[in-house]
């Protein structure tokens, strides 16, 4: 008996920031009966991972080399060429083997990228992104939920060859869902929250890899405007051990209508709550915004860096991130729980470093010294002579973090004793 041959699906995933996600979604996807070609458009570094379609074959579909692209030295135009290069190899690729679906997975650069390999083929052929920032456009719709957005393209009213594909496709992917749910095990480990954006993640991946070892489940949450939100809401439904709020840049957008602003309740439900909470000031050096002529008329006579085709972000002075610490010290003030505020002297963001686009070198001092002066008493302003990104920083976070949760698990040992 000739045996059907295997549907092919085009998966999108950089190796060189999500690999063990790739491998995740490409087990998935292959225990299902499919075929996964895997293109890795990693801009950062090469790694030897299984991509069918490398960054190299990518960069010289563009007509030019991975060491040419990251001589440019920035990252939205670096994405450009690989945005070019890969939309060539997916549209080869499918004239030679017939693709049946296309999958992805992304930030605000991979979705970016993802998308526009997307738009590039044909109407009809499956679609999917797993994306951080899908909610950051249609997060009225979405909130902080997990919930896969397909847009019906054509009205809802009756049956049409584009309405029936879209239809189908919806439909086949709730019962591919359905059929094979579980209701998810709770983790026995405590729980670690934690925000982050990319400009941060040298810091962050260090933390969580760190707490990791140590014991704990980390949750990491993107804060791209809902990002801050699903952890606040996640803190308020589960016994959430510590929070770090590393990533502050939705407090930043709200106080100054950016468009990650996730509201006035942003920070509030650990707080609250009594979670023990280390805060640092990870991305509030910058706006956010859309397009470079969205960043100039919401922030006008700026600096601006343009991230991507996308975004751009707008860099702060004084008088933000004065008004930023005024606002967080008033949030604070009402901690039912410990807290802490790690500030890193040398920087903020990779943006805001020596190799970064909107350096101010002076700021970081100042902000911590208003910081001090309008932090309630009894909540330390730890500062350290380090940029966010450097390891001791780190490292400080995980030590701050570790004495918390001893103490609170102290505490817990002490209460249960009484009864």
């Amino acid at each position: 008996m000739i045996m059907a041959e295997k549907p092919k699906v085009l998966m999108i995933i950089t190796l060189d920031t999500k690999e063990l996600e790739a491998k995740f979604i490409r087990d998935c996807l292959e225990e299902h009966g499919l075929d996964v070609i895997h293109m890795d458009a990693s801009i950062r570094r090469t790694i030897d991972g299984g991509a069918a379609i490398g960054p190299d074959q990518i960069a010289a579909a563009a007509g030019t080399t991975m060491a040419e692209v990251r001589a440019i030295g920035h990252e939205g135009k670096c994405q450009g060429v690989m945005i070019e290069g890969a939309v060539k190899c997916a549209l080869d690729l499918h004239a030679q083997v017939g693709l049946s679906g296309v999958i992805g997975m992304g930030g605000s650069m991979g979705t970016s990228l993802i998308t526009a390999v997307m738009r590039s083929l044909p109407f009809g052929l499956p679609k999917l992104v797993i994306s951080t920032m899908v909610s950051g456009f249609t997060k009225g719709f979405i909130g902080t939920k997990d919930i896969v957005m397909v847009p019906s393209v054509a009205d809802i009213s009756g049956l049409n060859s584009i309405t029936r594909s879209v239809f189908r496709n919806g439909a086949l992917a709730l019962a591919g869902m359905a059929n094979e749910y579980h209701p998810p095990t709770p983790s026995e480990k405590p729980l670690v929250a934690l925000t982050t954006l990319s400009v941060i993640d040298k810091c962050t991946v260090r933390v969580r890899k760190a707490l990791e070892a140590k014991g704990f489940e980390v949750v990491v949450f993107h804060t791209q405007g809902t990002g801050g939100l699903a952890m606040d809401e996640i803190v308020r439904e589960r016994d959430v051990a510590v929070v770090v709020d590393t990533s502050l840049v939705e407090v930043m957008d709200f106080l100054y209508d950016g468009l990650c602003s996730a509201g006035p309740e942003r920070c509030k439900a650990a707080l609250e709550k009594g979670v023990p909470t280390v805060f640092a000031p990870g991305c509030i050096d910058f706006l956010i915004a859309g397009p470079l002529e969205d960043a100039k008329r919401r922030f006008p006579g700026k600096r601006y860096h343009i991230h991507n085709n996308i975004l751009t972000a707008a860099r702060t002075g004084t008088v933000e991130l004065n008004h930023f610490a005024d606002h967080m010290a008033g949030l604070i003030k009402e901690a039912k729980g410990p807290v802490a505020f790690y500030v890193p002297l040398k920087g903020f963001s990779s943006h805001d470093s020596e190799e970064g686009h909107l350096h101010e070198p002076s700021l970081p001092p100042v902000f911590s010294e208003h910081l001090k002066q309008v932090m309630p008493d009894g909540v330390p302003v730890v500062e350290l002579p380090r940029h966010i990104n450097d390891p001791e920083f780190a490292d400080a976070i995980v030590a701050q973090v570790l004495a918390f949760h001893r103490a609170k698990t102290s505490e817990r040992r002490v209460a249960a004793s009484k009864h």
